[in-house]
């Protein structure tokens, strides 16, 4: 059975948030202070038939759904892999040998010996259907993902096909931080679970908290391909869209014509997606996004994404301020108030660090800016 720890971080400067690390651990064991922690197992909830999958609670994968489009030699492959519990994707490239790639795992697993053939490429893609204007597709009534590689010519010449997975228990080390009712941007590197995070967030806040949620579902990836969206989402209701350009229109609309209290929304990548979320938030109502990148200095040093946590403009000090703050007298301070005052650096599957934002007026991010590490 596992446990949930929170320790402070100890920063080297302020920068405007609050930081506390989070960690899963089995219980009986001590927390390891390190972020390269190994998954844990944690227990069934409520007697829910399901299996575990190194950390965390597997409600359903549908991965036979996934198989079904591979060549038949590989879907046997895989079906009788010990290791399919951990399948993450599976790569076809023209040309190339088939590659599976598992969780825990560096590198990737060749299926066979020979190359993948365009035919092969084509009887997968007729499977699958049509790819969207993000070169991207399901499988409906599925969490799945397949993703296409185009030539100059427009030809499908790879196709990465990645496993998505309804598990339950995800977000326990975070689940203290629904109850304040404020906005969460899930900060991480592609591949660390931020979309698994979103659909459980989704869940909870529907079903457990009895919140009226709209998710603004771009790629289809949170509520699964299909007009009905996948059970993992719980009663949240969901918003398809159109092209993935028109993503920020969508969440405005989600907004004025649906009345929600959360929306949710995955990949927030441009300014107008910005501009949308601080638009929604001053609004009153909740957000929770996902953004790529590793720590929060990586959103501070993104023009595009800065003002998700309040913006960045260059200030200068006179003499006498900068001799008492002991810096120079062309520093970096935050605009205003974040959009998103919770900030949550998903650096492994089960090792996060939550900021907060603090409630006094903005500090100068000039020392984090220019390389000062966190203090772990």
């Amino acid at each position: 059975m596992a446990s949930i720890c929170c320790t402070p971080l100890m920063e080297p400067m302020e920068t405007g948030f609050e930081s506390v690390h989070r960690f899963r651990f089995e219980s009986g064991d001590r927390p390891i202070r390190t972020p390269s922690l190994s998954l844990t197992r944690i227990r069934s909830i409520n007697g829910l038939k399901a299996s575990s999958n190194d950390g965390f609670v597997v409600v359903e994968d549908d991965l036979h759904a996934l198989l079904e489009i591979l060549p038949p030699d590989l879907r046997e492959n895989l079906q009788n892999d010990p290791k399919r519990t951990k399948l993450i994707e599976v790569i076809l490239d023209l040309g190339r040998y088939p590659e599976a790639r598992f969780l825990g795992e560096s590198g990737g697993q060749y299926l066979r010996s020979t190359e993948v053939s365009m035919k092969e490429l084509e009887e997968a893609q007729n499977v699958v259907g049509e790819f969207g204007g993000d070169n991207r597709a399901g499988i409906e009534g599925t969490l799945h993902r397949i993703s296409a590689i185009r030539s100059r010519k427009g030809l499908v010449v790879g196709l990465t096909c990645r496993v998505g997975r309804a598990i339950s228990g995800h977000i326990d080390m975070v689940h203290d931080l629904l109850q304040y009712g404020e906005s969460i941007l899930f900060l991480g590197r592609p591949g660390v679970g931020k979309t698994t995070v979103m659909r459980e967030m989704a869940r909870v806040l529907a079903d457990e908290l009895h919140k009226r949620v709209v998710i603004v579902d771009t790629s289809n990836e949170i509520g699964g391909d299909g007009d009905i969206p996948h059970a993992a989402i719980g009663g949240a209701r969901r918003m398809q869209v159109p092209e993935p350009s028109l993503q920020h229109k969508v969440m405005i609309e989600a907004v004025e014509n649906h009345m929600p209290e959360v929306i949710l929304v995955d990949e927030i990548g441009s300014e107008a997606e910005s501009l949308a979320c601080r638009s929604i938030a001053e609004r009153g109502v909740m957000l929770i996004g996902t953004a790529h990148g590793e720590l929060l200095v990586n959103i501070i040093k993104n023009p595009t994404l800065s003002d998700l946590i309040g913006g960045v403009e260059t200030v200068t000090l006179g003499d006498d301020e900068a001799r008492a703050r002991r810096c120079q007298k062309s520093i970096l301070e935050r605009k205003g108030p974040p959009t998103f005052p919770f900030l949550i650096e998903m650096r492994e599957r089960n090792y996060w660090v939550t900021h907060r934002e603090q409630k006094f007026p903005p500090i100068p991010y000039s020392l984090l800016i220019h390389g000062l590490d966190t203090i772990i």
